[in-house]
């Protein structure tokens, strides 16, 4: 009998998993659909023994010394400060834009306290800040929009900005200094033997059992457990009954290059012609000294693993009724990027795991938990903790 079954073992699942174990001594079973642990985040070591990430570049930043100090558990961290260039107009300029890019793109020599004088003369002003269109024209114009973010969104959404919530591209700010940096959180950082490590350890109690290749829907009803955590699609869990939430997905293309660098910094971003929105090259998030290197291309499109929320508010109140509907479920919490439907970044998720680590307990403290008990003619399931070896390839 398990206390817990966890559906998902990324960030959402496995800090709760950790938490549960650690501290509350409760008997855990997570489980995940994909053949590895730590979600979306999951690096490994390629063909040519350079760390790539799966499903993407990830960047841990955070202003949260919570959440910094409890990840610190579980991991050394690399210091690093991530740099984004866009090629815009035959040049790489610094993104978000700022005092280097607007000199370098119209051959300016503009101050600090000029900047904002320049930027404000070509903003537009909105009354309403509704759309992401809004957002940028508001604090930029027309032009830089165009240049930067009209089709770049497109390309990432497959919606025209003025279709989108204000959200998307506020996350990206203007600024009137010359901070290159894409972050500016107190903590920015990566985990110094990669965010698979970090799990390993997160997940490495006596209270855990790990299975893989597993989906929930198949041993709901064969293993039994009084909670469940469910960290997946909310409208998968519930068969889709008022309708499929829409996800944005990304097909990646990694290439092995016989050269040491590639680009002059992590990430360069093509906002214009191009099919993909963005170049990362590993070795500079990584740290790591090879001869090679590895980069990844990214082709946005609308069907395949749910990476992105979709904010809009049609979808915004479709996931509404079903968030209504999973309140009426009795020892069943969901969480995480799907599972609550928002675009969260990592350390988001985190933060929200933990603060649902304190409801529960208090949950735990104030209600007889019911046994979910085997169905008649259940079979017997073999659950099998699994590690990783040096190549990141799960092994018993």
């Amino acid at each position: 009998m398990f206390d817990f079954i966890i559906a998902g073992a990324g960030f959402a699942g496995s800090v709760l998993a950790e938490r549960l174990a650690s501290q509350l001594n409760k008997k855990v079973l997570i489980i995940d659909k994909r053949n590895h642990i730590g979600g979306n985040t999951y690096d490994y070591y390629d063909n040519e023994g350079i760390m790539v990430h799966k499903y993407g570049p990830h960047i841990f930043h955070t202003n949260s010394r919570e959440v910094f100090d409890y990840l610190s558990r579980f991991t050394d961290w690399r210091q690093y400060e991530h740099h984004v260039l866009a090629s815009v107009d035959g040049q790489l300029v610094p993104i978000p834009i700022n005092q280097n890019t607007v000199n370098a793109l119209y051959g300016l020599n503009l101050t600090c306290d000029q900047i904002g004088d320049f930027l404000k003369s070509r903003a537009e002003k909105r009354d309403h800040i509704k759309t992401s269109e809004d957002v940028v024209i508001n604090a930029v114009g027309k032009e830089l929009y165009e240049k930067f973010f009209k089709s770049y969104t497109k390309k990432q959404w497959g919606l025209d900005p003025s279709e989108l919530d204000a959200s998307v591209t506020a996350r990206v700010p203007t600024r009137t200094n010359r901070d290159n940096r894409y972050f500016t959180d107190v903590y920015q950082c990566m985990p110094l033997r990669g965010y698979t490590k970090l799990f390993e350890n997160m997940l490495n109690h006596p209270n855990i059992k790990i299975m893989l290749n597993t989906d929930y829907a198949e041993i709901q009803n064969i293993i039994p457990h009084k909670t469940l955590i469910y960290t997946g699609p909310i409208d998968s869990y519930f068969n889709y009954c008022y309708g499929k939430l829409p996800y944005r997905s990304i097909d990646f293309k990694f290439e092995t290059l016989a050269t040491e660098c590639f680009q002059p910094t992590g990430t360069v971003n093509y906002p214009n012609t191009q099919a993909y929105t963005r170049i990362t090259e590993f070795k500079y998030l990584t740290g790591q000294k090879h001869s090679k290197t590895s980069i990844v291309y990214e082709y946005p499109k609308a069907d395949g693993d749910p990476y992105y929320p979709i904010p809009r508010p049609e979808n915004n109140k479709m996931y509404k009724k079903y968030q209504i509907l999973a309140a009426t479920l009795p020892h069943v919490y969901f969480t995480g990027r799907l599972g609550t439907y928002k675009y969260y970044n990592m350390d988001q998720v985190v933060a929200q795991s933990l603060t649902l680590f304190k409801k529960i307990m208090q949950d735990d403290e104030s209600k007889p938990l019911p046994e979910h008990k085997l169905l008649p003619g259940g079979i017997e399931t073999q659950i099998t903790k699994f590690k990783f070896d040096a190549n990141g390839s799960a092994a018993e």
